[in-house]
């Protein structure tokens, strides 16, 4: 007996989240040179961050001796402008994964449970039972969400029901009318965390101020990041809108200090860079179809997405990635999200999007 065999069995079942795969690793393993590398397995924005962004960081870099704004005060009065809530509406995370931790830890326990989509976000099962509460995944219906079933699984003992719009790793995407309606029919004693990481790849006709909900939703969490569009994924920054309440609570199980100096200073810019969002946006519709259509001459399906990734149904998805890799292409297997036969690839720059689709000819 020892002190990890004390530990909760909940805890020790847990399947670790698995990261994509770093280019520093895959070099160290084939001794391949890291220049040589394309990795489209993290949904990173491939034109790095916003110089706005990156100027803000390096200049907090002077005061790096001092604590952050445990508060993050000119974050969230600039968020709450943008988003219009009120600063004690907002919550700060070291990432938005981050945020969806908070949101188990401080609703769910022992004896509770949760809903999730299957196929949806791998953090959703890990929050749920790190709290030690019970996930209940409910079936896809065409690799996302069915609101219906999920509904129909909301049991008296769950507190808390997960949905990503769009969705991650697959990309589909709700309208978001279904979204408003589905809200109107959860318990008011559900949490609903809504993840919006990859909003701001939707086209604008797509778009929702989803922020309007939350005066008629109060059991709504809106969780969004710095991570993706923006391109501050190594920096981690992400917040929650909800309310008031909802937020208090959030706060009370947030640790101190959460989201360091420099990715404030750079989230806070970033909020004045409208010219770098609409590049990344341009840049991944672009990238998208010609991810589409080197997928679709290849006779390879791929799921229609909506976020800055896609998923190719390659066959033996094991075996080919691993091909991929030998080829200096890192890519995202998803069979732990149910779907082996399938491999995630971000949109990156026109050249790394050509280079996936050369070495995946190659590989099929």
């Amino acid at each position: 007996m020892n002190c990890c065999d004390l530990t909760p069995a909940h805890v020790r079942a847990i399947a670790p989240y698995l990261p994509g795969k770093p280019i520093s690793e895959l070099a160290r393993e084939l001794g391949l040179a890291e220049a040589d590398i394309v990795k489209l397995a993290s949904n990173e924005n491939p034109l790095g961050p916003s110089p706005l962004a990156l100027a803000a960081a390096q200049d907090a870099l002077y005061d790096m001796a001092l604590y952050p704004d445990g508060a993050g005060f000119a974050l969230k009065a600039k968020l709450a402008g943008k988003c219009g809530v009120a600063a004690n509406q907002i919550v700060l995370g070291n990432g938005s994964n981050d945020v969806l931790d908070m949101a188990a830890r401080a609703f769910l326990a022992p004896g509770t449970s949760s809903v999730f989509a299957q196929h949806a976000f791998a953090v959703y099962p890990i929050a749920t039972q790190t709290a030690g509460a019970q996930g209940l995944a409910v079936a896809a219906k065409n690799y996302g969400h069915d609101l219906a079933a999920m509904g129909a699984a909301i049991r008296a003992d769950t507190r808390v029901l997960w949905i990503a719009n769009p969705n991650n790793p697959t990309g589909t995407f709700l309208p978001w009318a279904e979204v408003e309606a589905f809200l109107e029919t959860v318990p008011p004693q559900v949490l609903v965390v809504l993840d919006e990481a990859y909003g701001e790849y939707l086209p604008a006709a797509e778009r929702c101020d989803t922020a309007a909900w939350l005066a008629r939703f109060p059991n709504l969490l809106i969780v969004r990041t710095f991570s993706k569009a923006y391109g501050l994924a190594g920096l981690r920054v992400g917040y929650g809108l909800g309310n008031a309440a909802v937020i208090d609570l959030l706060n009370r199980v947030r640790h101190p200090f959460n989201v360091n100096a420099p990715a404030l200073a750079a989230a806070e810019a970033a909020l004045d860079d409208a010219d770098f969002l609409a590049r990344s946006y341009a840049l991944n519709a672009a990238g998208m179809a010609q991810l589409a259509a080197g997928l679709s001459a290849l006779g390879v399906e791929g799921v229609p997405s909506r976020g800055n990734f896609l998923l190719a149904r390659v066959g033996d998805a094991a075996c080919i990635n691993t091909e991929l890799l030998k080829r200096g292409v890192i890519v995202r297997p998803v069979a732990n999200y149910g779907l082996p036969e399938f491999l995630r690839v971000s949109v990156g720059l026109a050249g790394q999007n050509a280079r996936f689709l050369d070495a995946l000819k190659a590989c099929l």
